[in-house]
């Protein structure tokens, strides 16, 4: 099996908005509503808004293929109130692909990147009752602390901010 990863282009905003209508569904119908699901999928990975993370720089997209078939995908940026820290917006593996280690090596690619610039703290969110929390720990990230982001229609994000010295 060959496993490649490589920095998103515009032009893979559909291949993204495809692997996360996949993986979200499995991933998070036990923690969240339907509805909630609907919602934040439309407003995170609509076509537009991916496509314009990657051509102003919002964010950084990476995709991860397996024998060319695209398997998983991380999204980071620096932080905008403290640019000495990278956050993880996302990380996510198709569900028929756990523990096949594309996490881990999605995860290393975008440590290697924020290395890269000379920063060398990553922080992400994680809903509280998601059991990607013990994968989080046991790549040497840490509970920074919890909070509640209101995301609109009435809908939260109850997460923990973990954090990972590089």
């Amino acid at each position: 099996m060959m496993i490649t990863i490589r920095e998103a282009v515009i032009e893979d905003a559909l291949c993204i908005q495809q692997l996360a209508e996949a993986i979200w569904w499995p991933t998070y119908s036990p923690i969240l509503s339907e509805e909630q699901i609907k919602y934040m999928l439309a407003k995170m990975y609509d076509l537009q808004t991916i496509g314009q993370q990657i051509a102003v720089g919002i964010q950084s997209y990476l995709l991860l293929y397996s024998d060319d078939v695209p398997t998983g995908f991380a999204a980071y940026s620096p932080r905008t109130e403290n640019p000495e820290v990278y956050k993880l917006h996302k990380l996510y593996c198709l569900t028929s692909t756990k523990g096949k280690g594309y996490g881990k090596l999605l995860l290393q690619a975008v440590e290697g990147k924020v290395k890269d610039t000379g920063k060398n703290i990553l922080e992400l969110n994680v809903n509280r009752h998601n059991p990607a929390m013990g994968f989080y720990e046991k790549m040497g990230f840490e509970i920074a602390y919890s909070e509640d982001i209101d995301i609109g229609n009435g809908y939260q994000m109850n997460d923990y901010v973990m954090r990972k010295i590089l």
